[in-house]
């Protein structure tokens, strides 16, 4: 009966988002004021249906309803409950429904935070979101209905992926789809704005705290998949220029571009086509890594490999809502005339030279992941892009943008003098030169590429602390203190994301460039060396698992004769789906990992896999560093929901 009530919930959810999507649109057109009212309560009303219905599919997870057809395919009764409750979104179905769930989420948040905003830009705003959930609920209901029942139930389900089942994976997914489907709120600021023929500074403000709380979830996502990736799939590397994975990259580059874009549009007014096409962009490119997953054109060790007939689904959502919004985009181009002028060197042209590498870079990455599609269509070749290609062309514009951010953001507005803001620099340049030649000289041999990205993490990270030191002024040093913790939370939260930026691409250059490796056939109680390390597999032994059965390593390591860790990798193999995975025991420290996998039995012993893996950690301490700067910027007073909107809109919306 739960069930039915969920799917009962969806259907009228269904419903009331097509009257959002008519009814305030209208009034907002003919200026009535009750029918622009009735997009509050139904925001509300949509998000609490899709969450009745997450609800009541959740239930069927956790009391394991088989006669449940999406329950019996990825679930079973010996499931860990965490597993359960995260094998609800660890499929196509149950994920989409998720997609809704928070799609109608941040429409309500727009309801409910959004009393500041301009009547008729709020209920704009609001049909327009629910005309993109009008299309997901109809995908959902009649392509991938959730709540579908079996005839004859099976005694016991099939299982979740075994892939899935770890917390990085439970935890994962909703992040991301926060991000992903965030980026919505932005588009759809950006096609109420192009319908009203007006972008001005109060529009910056106002879409600014949705794209940034977009990104904030969308790094923290990337950074849990690639957690995942790093200590599950056993390959010991953090990120592979996957399909998938690039499908979240490629959104939280343009979602950087638009958040910098932004900034000049509420400052200055000044980049509005640019900033609107951004916006309509990020959107996009979520559709785009949507269609990616789901559509099963383009394989991924983490996509949903489904019928394409699903895919060409979201392709119909992607043209109908990225050409109706370029059609009203060419259509008001001559309402989006920029005010500000700047000169060639200011805030203003560094935020230009940020946006446009950000956008290529992002086109980079979107040519590399669909030119493999694309060349088995049109040539018949099979052909496989790579991480070569990724790393040879996406590095020169990271290069590009890490030299010039720490520049970027200390020139002034307006126009500025270039040599006065490089002066002030020099000591962070001394001071990333001797990174990159300490790199260089301690790591003689290997590649130039760690030293030089050595030397720009440092670069700017202490750009970052440099930025916020000179905004105290030139008083004195216990004055400037006492201002430093004055300053408005944005700027606490630039330098604190540009320093984590700084962090990450210090811990990729370190591992990338001086991780060690050694595989070889190990026999029980034989010490060998891996670098400074003295490694012995000691015993090998059978595990039963609540869903696996297991073989277990148990691996001592020691340095100098001083005992460092005993680590016990695993081999693991689950009997209902049938699958192997590979459980990696990882030592974490603060300068370096050890990382070791059990491999298959050889004569004599076992096939050992042991890295070293320096500063590892630091590519996630840096994510986390930068989603805490998100946060930092969300909770100033300037950037929360419509607080720029606090004071009244002179003339209000234009007539129409």
């Amino acid at each position: 009966m739960i069930v039915e009530l969920g799917h009962f919930a969806l259907i009228l959810a269904f419903g009331v988002s097509i009257f959002q999507m008519i009814v305030p649109m209208v009034g907002a057109h003919r200026g009535w004021g009750s029918w622009m009212a009735a997009a509050g309560p139904a925001a509300t009303a949509q998000f609490l249906l899709v969450a009745a219905s997450f609800v009541a599919l959740t239930v069927a997870f956790v009391t394991s309803d088989f006669s449940v057809a999406l329950v019996a395919a990825n679930s079973h009764t010996a499931k860990p409950l965490l597993y359960k409750i995260s094998g609800v979104w660890g499929n196509h179905e149950g994920s989409l429904l998720l997609w809704v769930l928070i799609l109608t989420l941040f429409g309500a948040m727009a309801a409910w935070f959004g009393g500041n905003l301009p009547p008729r830009l709020k209920a704009r705003v609001l049909a327009v979101q629910s005309a993109i959930g009008v299309a997901f609920f109809a995908f959902i209901l009649f392509t991938s209905n959730p709540f579908l029942r079996l005839e004859f139930p099976p005694f016991d389900g099939g299982d979740l992926n075994p892939l899935l089942q770890d917390p990085g994976l439970a935890f994962h997914p909703p992040f991301l789809y926060l991000g992903y489907v965030g980026l919505s709120m932005s588009f759809s600021f950006a096609v109420a704005a192009l319908i009203e023929g007006r972008v001005d500074a109060a529009w910056g403000r106002w879409v600014r705290p949705w794209t940034l709380a977009a990104w904030l979830f969308l790094t923290i996502g990337i950074g849990l998949g690639s957690w995942w990736a790093y200590y599950e799939l056993g390959w010991g590397g953090f990120w592979f220029w996957d399909p998938v994975e690039n499908a979240s990259f490629m959104p939280w580059l343009i979602s950087v571009a638009l958040l910098h874009s932004a900034i000049v549009v509420e400052k200055r007014e000044a980049l509005k086509a640019w900033t609107i096409l951004l916006a309509i962009l990020a959107f996009g490119f979520s559709l785009i890594g949507a269609f990616i997953v789901r559509s099963g054109v383009l394989t991924s060790v983490h996509a949903f490999a489904n019928d394409p007939e699903r895919g060409v689904f979201i392709l119909l959502i992607l043209m109908v809502f990225m050409g109706g919004a370029f059609l009203l985009y060419a259509l008001r181009a001559g309402a989006m005339e920029a005010k500000g002028v700047f000169g060639l060197v200011s805030r203003e042209s560094a935020l230009v030279l940020n946006n446009l590498l950000l956008a290529v870079s992002a086109l980079v990455v979107f040519v590399g992941t669909i030119w493999p599609l694309l060349s088995e269509i049109f040539f018949d070749r099979t052909l496989s892009v790579g991480p070569p290609f990724f790393n040879a062309a996406f590095g020169p514009f990271v290069i590009a943008m890490a030299v010039a951010l720490p520049i970027g953001a200390m020139v002034p507005w307006k126009r500025a003098k270039l040599g006065r803001v490089a002066k002030s620099l020099v000591p962070v340049a001394v001071l990333a030169a001797a990174g990159a030649l300490l790199a260089y000289s301690v790591f003689t041999g290997q590649s130039a590429m760690g030293p030089m990205f050595i030397g720009l993490s440092v670069w700017l990270v202490f750009g970052a602390v440099l930025d916020l030191w000179t905004r105290t002024g030139r008083k004195s040093i216990q004055e400037r203190f006492g201002r430093l913790w004055r300053l408005p939370r944005a700027d606490w939260g630039k330098a604190v994301a540009h320093g984590g930026l700084g962090i990450t691409l210090f811990g990729i250059a370190a591992l990338t460039t001086y991780e060690s490796e050694d595989i070889r056939v190990a026999t029980l109680g034989e010490p060998y060396e891996v670098g400074a390390y003295t490694v012995m597999l000691e015993t090998a032994r059978e595990l039963q698992g609540p869903n696996y059965v297991a073989l277990q390593g148990e691996v001592a390591v020691t340095r100098n004769g001083r005992d460092v860790a005993t680590m016990f990798p695993e081999r693991r193999f689950y009997p209902v789906a049938g699958m192997p995975t590979t459980e990696a025991a990882i030592d974490n420290g603060f300068t370096r990992d050890l990382y070791v996998v059990l491999g298959e039995g050889q004569s004599g012993g076992f096939v050992l896999r042991v890295y070293i893996k320096p500063f590892a950690n630091w590519i996630w301490g840096g994510s986390i560093i930068m989603a805490l700067g998100g946060a930092l910027s969300l909770t100033d007073r300037r950037y929360r929901v419509a607080a720029g909107a606090a004071r009244p809109v002179q003339g209000g919306v234009p007539a129409e």
